[in-house]
């Protein structure tokens, strides 16, 4: 059974009526969230044989956040018959990367899943199967059903091929990134059964790791990986070469303009015509460092080493902090839900030291530590190159990791046993800025001790920061009100499934700043701009919605008035599910009587993940190169927002419609085709043809084949273009998209833009 929604793993109904997770499976449940002032922290204690230490109190425990310890709030033991959640419902997830298993492997798994399902399944033990194969598949929901669980994991089958490539493992990692959030309101600690062949990533992927770690903690969600290659290869696979996928030049990044032209902030780098043959064997960074243009060398510095900064990005173009700031270096204005302060005159960041455990010669990881990194725990030096990211996911979360065995039942067994073995312990942390990440250290009073707890976790703001409040209230009002803005705020809502009929809208707005008022507080240019957004179904139910309080603290009036050069960017994002909705979004600065209000149609197509699709179209004037040592790319990940990342590029989307014939717009977005999984994957092309909107008469037409940009396995293909815009008299026109495949299956969409 397929689920329209991922949210139903939060306990929300199915508007078919069918019941997700049951209110007598939820009991109250304290919640992991750091606006409640609250930290939890679970801990399993095992001594030198390995069995688990049931007879701990209280003053056996130091929690370090930080390094600084901690007075903890509450402590109980949750195997203990008197622990105040005794007796819950306990939750486990099967998560099945048929990404990145063979046959052969799903094979065993699924095998040993069925068996071990058959001798667990039980009534205070509910269980939920997933898939990922490029989408993201809830296949069974959370039931105690042996007989459905069992029916699910063996029958399902399915025809797909190794994910090969970073750009597979990443797609992979934000599955699983993506799935976490979801299981935020499940109670109790989760426990995440990742089965999979392993994954081989370079130091790209290290934001990615460092995101789902900081998701799957707040969620309280302990992930356990099964390294199913190792059911039959015994030893850690230690020959793998560290040097990425290839040993020739690279591959050339910018083969995406149908028109020519050159990137924005990489002037001297011409794009490649589509029909030019992509040169070298290797993708970069494999070929020559970590550059993405496939020569040696590093990209330039990042974008600001904290979340709230604008530094510059150094030479190589950086990339853009994960909020706008309001510093004018070369990383410029960045994407995010609320803008820092920023400075004008930062460097950037650069990698920091190697390893706490040690390098593993035989990492593509080691040696790259990046802003955020206090949540991510060394990498294992005995790790096989496919094991590091496993080792890391599960170090991080409080799990272990199961390799070189055949016997996975028994193996399946001993994660069973830890969803009660363990302590659970609470204090209220220290104030700290939103978007920070905090270490996290549980030590054991006691000799012969060995603890496994989460390494940390991000202070990251709510989606829905106004729920509830006066101000959210006021918003909410001024939405169902017939009377309109005064500001004129542009917005985008591209949409990207992320699921069986799930997709995730990003929204990029464009604010004027005459409106904003500016204030002198604590010697700063204080101004504050709450929004609120609301995806309304067609029965005037809400389907989603997103709320926030936008701070900005700028140093002087010169700074204020440099800001009011140019609109404000924001961006944030939201699920939901396929279906129509009316989008209403309310922008209104505080101590102003201006506010702007927009009311827009939001259409997200039925998906199965099973047919040939096209998401929207993301417009972009600003696109950066990512490299190893992307700081700014942490802080969006632990943000969760999901960055638009096209051949080594991240592009930042805009709110904007109209634009100068001097710009150089860009688009971004993903096609859907599950014949990619097979043997022989059919070749895909993109035409873009541009029409006038007040005549009709066909202005540019042109194709891009867009195989290249295919990752082998993967259905998801991240394709960038370039709209010619300079080629364009001023005047309104209409941007037709038609996807098409070797296989006979299209997919369209439309898009209005204005040049002057």
């Amino acid at each position: 059974m397929q689920f329209r929604d991922l949210s139903l793993l939060a306990g929300l109904a199915l508007a078919a009526g069918t019941p997700a997770v049951s209110q007598q499976d939820q009991p109250p449940q304290p919640v992991i969230r750091t606006e409640t002032r609250v930290v939890l922290v679970d801990a399993v204690v095992t001594d030198k044989k390995g069995k688990y230490v049931a007879d701990l109190a209280r003053k056996d425990f130091k929690v370090l956040e930080d390094g600084k310890e901690q007075t903890l709030k509450s402590f109980s033991f949750e195997a203990d018959p008197s622990s105040p959640l005794a007796g819950q419902k306990h939750y486990m997830v099967l998560f099945f990367d048929n990404s990145h298993m063979d046959a052969g492997g799903q094979m065993r798994a699924r095998q040993a899943a069925a068996k071990f399902v058959d001798a667990n399944a039980g009534p205070n033990r509910m269980m939920a199967v997933v898939n990922y194969s490029g989408t993201l598949e809830i296949t069974q929901n959370f039931t105690s059903d042996a007989d459905r669980l069992k029916q699910v994991v063996s029958g399902v089958k399915l025809n797909v091929g190794p994910s090969f490539g970073n750009y597979g493992t990443r797609n992979s990692v934000l599955a699983l990134d993506s799935f976490a959030r979801k299981l935020a309101d499940v109670p109790g600690r989760k426990i995440l059964v990742l089965l999979t062949g392993g994954f081989v990533a370079s130091g790209e992927l290290l934001p990615d790791i460092t995101a789902t770690i900081a998701t799957c903690n707040k969620g309280n969600v302990a992930v356990y990986p099964i390294d199913v290659g190792g059911l039959s290869s015994g030893m850690p696979d230690l020959s793998q070469p560290s040097g990425g996928r290839g040993a020739g030049g690279g591959r050339t990044p910018f083969g995406f303009n149908i028109f020519g032209g050159s990137l924005p902030g990489n002037p001297g780098v011409m794009i490649s015509s589509f029909q030019g043959a992509r040169p070298g064997g290797g993708a970069a960074p494999g070929g020559g460092g970590s550059a993405p243009v496939g020569g040696g060398g590093s990209s330039g510095g990042s974008g600001g080493s904290k979340p709230g900064g604008a530094s510059p990005g150094g030479t190589g173009g950086g990339s853009a902090p994960s909020r706008p700031g309001t510093g004018s270096g070369s990383g410029g204005a960045g994407a995010g839900r609320a803008p820092g302060t920023g400075t004008p005159t930062g460097t950037g960041s650069a990698p920091r030291g190697g390893n706490a455990g040690g390098p593993n010669p035989n990492s593509n990881l080691s040696n790259v530590r990046r802003a955020g990194d206090s949540i991510m725990p060394p990498i294992a030096p005995f790790a096989g190159a496919n094991q590091q990211v496993l080792f890391m996911l599960a170090d991080g979360t409080g799990g272990f990791v199961i390799v070189n065995t055949n016997d996975l039942v028994a193996g399946m067994e001993k994660i069973l046993q830890e969803q009660d073995q363990f302590y659970l312990l609470s204090y209220t942390p220290p104030e700290s800025a939103e978007g920070t990440c905090h270490s996290l250290k549980v030590k054991v009073e006691r000799g012969g001790m060995t603890v496994r707890a989460r390494t940390g976790y991000c202070n990251v703001k709510p989606l829905d920061l106004l729920a509830g409040k006066d101000t959210g209230k006021t918003l909410e009002a001024i939405a169902g009100a017939a009377q309109p803005g005064t500001l004129k705020p542009m917005v985008a809502l591209p949409f990207f499934f992320t699921g069986s009929d799930t997709a995730r809208v990003q929204v990029a707005l464009e604010l004027p700043t005459g409106a904003i008022k500016f204030e002198k507080v604590k010697g700063k240019q204080h101004a504050q701009i709450n929004l609120l957004g609301i995806a309304y179904r067609q029965d005037g139910s809400v389907g989603a919605r997103f709320s926030d309080a936008v701070k900005l603290d700028l140093e002087d009036k010169h700074a204020v008035e440099e800001f009011r050069k140019k609109p404000l960017h924001y961006e944030t994002q939201f699920d939901v599910a396929s279906g129509q909705y009316n989008f209403k979004l309310v922008v209104a600065p505080t101590g102003s009587p201006d506010f702007g209000k927009i009311e827009r149609p939001l259409v997200v197509d039925p998906f199965d993940g099973k047919q040939f699709a096209m998401s929207g179209v993301a417009l972009s004037v600003l696109a950066r190169p990512v490299s190893n040592v992307d700081a700014g790319m942490d802080a969006l990940l632990t943000e969760g927002l999901t960055p638009l990342i096209a051949e080594h590029h991240q592009f930042t989307p805009t709110g904007e419609s109209r634009f100068k014939s001097t710009q150089q717009v860009m688009l971004y977005l993903e096609l859907y085709e599950p014949a990619n999984t097979t043997q022989n994957p059919p070749k895909m092309g993109v035409r873009l043809a541009i029409f006038d909107s007040k005549t009709g008469q066909r202005k540019k037409d042109g194709t891009v084949e867009v195989t290249r940009f295919v990752t082998a396995g993967n259905p998801m293909v991240a394709v960038p273009m370039q709209i010619p815009v300079s080629e364009l008299e001023a005047g309104a026109y209409r941007c037709e998209f038609t996807a098409s495949d070797t296989l006979g299956n299209t997919a369209r969409r439309n898009l209005e833009i204005e040049v002057e």
